[in-house]
């Protein structure tokens, strides 16, 4: 199990030990627990540019499944957190409405790889994501968000059948609001990146 950051490495400035500055994002629909999880690993006052949903926002932004959220992301939720051997993750997380999507090549430039999270109540709303991701040609982990009024109790099979993963993608059941559960989920993604690239021999 992975631990939260501490204290000492709280605060603005990268810990001496920092080595691999790597930019990941999180991914995922509206209102599946994107900003909740950078909230919470973030060793630095995270960054958020949040909204109050309007009106006209619920016109067009599907809030099946999320009807008790009052904000939206409206360009990119930040934080940063230091892990082991040096690895320092700067987290975007990203607009999930279609109608962001033209951000989203932006947000994506540079980033290494992406955590899509999926939300346990209504798993189809990841579809459009994981698409994008797939399109961008982004290595991905899925973050099975786990909500305590979801319809159901799904296996790992029956989730990676549903979202269609390739065998290879890591998936991991998450709570977005513990940080211990979240780092986990951002540890899978890196050790698929160094699987992917194994560093070099320093």
């Amino acid at each position: 199990m992975a631990s939260a950051p501490s204290s000492t490495t709280s605060g603005i400035h990268l810990p001496d030990t920092a080595r691999d500055l790597v930019k990941i994002l999180v991914a995922g629909p509206f209102g599946v627990g994107k900003t909740t999880l950078v909230d919470s690993v973030s060793e630095i006052r995270p960054l958020h540019t949040e909204e109050p949903l309007s009106e006209a926002s619920a016109q067009v932004d599907d809030l099946e499944g999320a009807r008790d959220k009052s904000t939206t992301t409206i360009a990119v939720d930040f934080g940063r957190i230091s892990l082991p051997g040096g690895i320092v993750l700067y987290l975007f997380g990203t607009p999930g409405q279609e109608r962001f999507r033209s951000v989203w090549d932006d947000i994506a430039y540079g980033a290494l790889g992406a955590l899509v999270m999926v939300d346990s109540r209504r798993i189809d709303a990841s579809f459009d994501v994981l698409g994008l991701v797939e399109e961008t040609g982004l290595p991905h982990a899925v973050a099975f968000n786990a909500f305590p009024d979801a319809p159901g109790h799904y296996t790992e099979a029956q989730v990676r059948a549903a979202l269609d993963l390739e065998p290879g993608t890591p998936i991991v059941t998450c709570d977005a609001r513990d940080a211990d559960s979240s780092i986990d989920a951002l540890l899978a993604l890196v050790h698929h990146l160094i699987d992917r690239h194994p560093p070099e021999h320093r």
